[in-house]
């Protein structure tokens, strides 16, 4: 059978599971809606990924990312754990090795991440403010009632430009309304809505820093043409997008995993695809050890203890055998 290694993105939004073989390509790919059920939705991409390698490839390495990745990784039995700036970067070196700035906005959260020479120089994030992410666009489209699908062609069909205040979703509702009492169309204020992320995005993100081109657009947001004509207009350049824009961390995951496997000689800790069916619990504790009172989170899966962290003395974290 043929080697594939696995990534899986656990994200608020969405769940991304991706099978590449030895030479980077991709043989299988899953977008599932995590719909606030992280763990049930990965359950949900590994069932869908054998399904789709039909016992025809042999799973030899796994990585995780995400915001959900330490629970994941322990369940799955990942052999490379690993940051989303880290993933991102590793798979846009390696699908855009011309790649100097990365766009990466998701439903919840929104990077930018800073390249020299296939290295990472510098990068920021932002998980607080709504209006520089997808849930803003999604929000809006359901106000306006056209499908976040249509968001994009809508904004292109503008005849006039029309400035909507974008610093906050608040501020960016109360200003559409006024725009739409004043008469300016829906294609005006949807391009107006795009234009205001694109700002809210490169003032948080981008202030202090220089974007270089090549400029390369990712996370599921990069779907909607209209973001990326808006940024193509604020910085005068092209923005490419591209072909796996909406799993490039799960990809990246798993190029990390193949090239630790494969540098290391080691054996891949996977789980295997039973791991779909595992009974597995989290929970959290406060330790009262020391003034620090950490909150230390503890998996089991099948009633054993499997993993713990968040203590910073590592007093439980050392203390589990992994089984």
């Amino acid at each position: 059978m043929d080697k594939v290694y696995v990534g899986i993105d656990v994200g608020s939004v969405s769940t991304n599971v991706v099978a590449i073989d030895e030479n980077n390509k991709v043989v299988s790919k899953q977008y599932i809606r995590t719909n606030g059920q992280p763990l049930e939705s990965v359950k949900s991409g590994i069932r869908s990924l054998e399904s789709d390698l039909r016992r025809k490839h042999k799973v030899s390495g796994v990585g995780v990312t995400g915001s959900g990745r330490q629970l994941i990784g322990v369940m799955v039995g990942a052999d490379v754990v690993k940051n989303e700036i880290t993933a991102h970067a590793t798979a846009t070196v390696n699908y855009v090795p011309e790649a100097n700035t990365i766009f990466e906005i998701g439903g919840q959260d929104s990077k930018i991440i800073f390249l020299n020479n296939g290295l990472i120089t510098d990068f920021a994030m932002n998980t607080v403010c709504a209006a520089g992410t997808g849930s803003f666009l999604d929000h809006q489209s359901e106000r306006l009632g056209i499908p976040i699908q249509e968001f994009g062609e809508y904004a292109l069909r503008a005849n006039r430009k029309v400035r909507i205040a974008g610093r906050c979703t608040v501020f960016a509702e109360s200003d559409m309304i006024s725009k739409q009492q004043f008469g300016y169309s829906k294609e005006e204020i949807i391009n107006g809505l795009c234009e205001a992320l694109v700002r809210n995005y490169i003032n948080n993100l981008g202030r202090g820093k220089k974007l270089s081109p090549p400029y390369v657009f990712q996370g599921g947001v990069a779907a909607n043409v209209g973001i990326k004509a808006a940024f193509e207009r604020e910085l005068g350049e092209k923005v490419m997008i591209p072909e796996y824009y909406d799993v490039m961390g799960a990809l990246g995951a798993a190029i990390l995993s193949r090239e630790y496997i494969q540098f290391n000689g080691a054996v891949t800790k996977f789980r295997g695809f039973e791991a779909a069916d595992i009974e597995f619990t989290p929970s959290s504790f406060e330790c009262t050890g020391c003034s620090n009172v950490c909150e230390v989170i503890k998996v089991q899966i099948n009633g054993e203890v499997a993993a713990m962290w968040g203590d910073k003395c590592s007093k439980w974290a050392n203390g589990v055998t992994n089984i």
